[in-house]
């Protein structure tokens, strides 16, 4: 019996108990700059943090199997509420068992609200949550020659579907009924995200509406927590926005900060060079005793300076979408396989890495499946990278406990930027 047949069985045989108490955090060590390692507690396992979820937005890591994202080491899955209600249907998935029972994961989940794709999808912007700031800041932005597919008012957004063009309503209380039938341990309060182009006065017109929206979210979740009391407890992020504003962000973190949340998302647009400050403001006005998730990063020098400065986990499509674009990570730096250097080059992606793909696929292998357009170069090159981002942020954690934090980051940032 396979470990989600066991799991099936016994939910079949003891329905579990809708209690608080299954989701938890335990600080562990921490550092003098504000970041600490820890453990989530969720009804489907334990998360180590600081940790690295890979992303499968439509329940499934593109490419590959959810045995291979075990396999790497991989703690949970971040799939997508905006995606999973448009197909296959929240409905459906909840009429499968949730989440991790629909796509055959085991471990623990979470789902982001769905503010974030309403926002890049229906303004056109680049799917990451760094912004560089470009043109005269206006309250209508929107990607230039891009249709605006999403109208925000202070009630939810209107949104027209980019599958088949469809119209669709997003409320806090759709977002959480929508997130309660996907099943995830942990999801996000529905919130709306900003860019660095909109004025002063609009960021802080929508901080003041997701500051009300997360009073919904949390009203709708405890409703509904008790109404499916057939199900494991889902715990309740609130997300945190205030574009790059320090007044508005540290009111953001003690807003949300004093509400009833099980945890905290950082969302939200910023420029690159501000990642650790915003986190630093934010963390110093958060409860210690939660945890925080930073949406959309996984380069090095990110991840080093958000874990500094306390963000406990992360996610990022980033690994496995550059994989299928044959870019790939090594310590010494992202290359691009394509490069006729590796026709014969019989050496894996990189010397140093153990997992499955280096163990045993060469460079001129995958070149040329990458050249002949075979699928499963993207099985393996997203393996690859999946496993580079999750096993650096794992010796990152060891790191922080033998307390030789300061001496990776300076190894591994120094080699990956040479």
């Amino acid at each position: 019996m396979t470990d989600i047949d066991t799991r099936a069985a016994s939910e079949t045989a003891t329905p579990p108990i809708n209690d608080r108490s299954q989701f938890g955090f335990e600080v562990g060590t921490r550092l003098e700059t504000g970041g600490r390692t820890g453990v989530i507690s969720t009804p489907h396992g334990q998360i180590r943090t600081p940790a690295f979820i890979p992303v499968g937005t439509k329940a499934t890591v593109k490419a590959v199997k959810p045995e291979d994202v075990a396999a790497l080491g991989g703690q949970a899955v971040l799939a997508n509420a905006y995606h999973l209600y448009l197909q296959p249907g929240s409905d459906i998935v909840d009429e499968a068992g949730g989440l991790g029972r629909f796509m055959n994961w085991p471990g623990p989940t979470f789902t982001d609200s769905g503010g974030f794709q309403v926002m890049s999808l229906g303004a056109g912007f680049k799917k990451v949550i760094s912004m560089e700031v470009t043109g005269e800041q206006n309250d209508d932005a929107i990607a230039a020659g891009k249709e605006r597919l999403s109208n925000v008012d202070d009630d939810g957004v209107t949104f027209k579907s980019h599958l088949d063009g469809t119209m669709h309503r997003f409320t806090p209380e759709v977002s959480m009924r929508v997130q309660h039938e996907l099943g995830a341990d942990i999801m996000f309060a529905f919130d709306e995200l900003t860019t660095l182009v909109n004025t002063r006065g609009y960021q802080e017109t929508s901080l003041e509406r997701t500051r009300l929206w997360a009073i919904r979210c949390i009203e709708e979740h405890q409703r509904l927590t008790q109404a499916r009391s057939h199900r494991p407890y889902q715990a309740l992020f609130g997300v945190l926005q205030g574009a790059q504003y320090e007044d508005l962000r540290r009111k953001a973190a003690r807003d949300l900060g004093a509400m009833d949340f099980d945890g905290y998302g950082i969302g939200g647009a910023l420029e690159k060079e501000n990642l650790g400050t915003i986190i630093r403001w934010v963390c110093e006005e958060l409860p210690e005793d939660k945890p925080r998730h930073l949406l959309g990063i996984s380069e090095p020098d990110d991840l080093f300076e958000a874990i500094k400065t306390g963000a406990d986990t992360f996610d990022c499509v980033s690994p496995s979408r550059v994989a299928r674009n044959a870019a790939v990570y090594t310590r010494d730096g992202r290359y691009n396989l394509t490069g006729a250097k590796y026709r014969r080059d019989f050496g894996p992606l990189d010397p140093e890495c153990d997992c499955y793909t280096c163990e045993n696929y060469s460079r001129a292998y995958l070149r040329h499946l990458y050249k002949a357009k075979e699928m499963l170069f993207s099985t393996l090159c997203t393996i690859h990278n999946e496993h580079f981002v999750v096993s650096l942020v794992a010796e990152i954690r060891q790191a922080m406990e033998d307390g030789r934090f300061s001496e990776l980051e300076t190894e591994v940032l120094g080699r990956y930027y040479a």
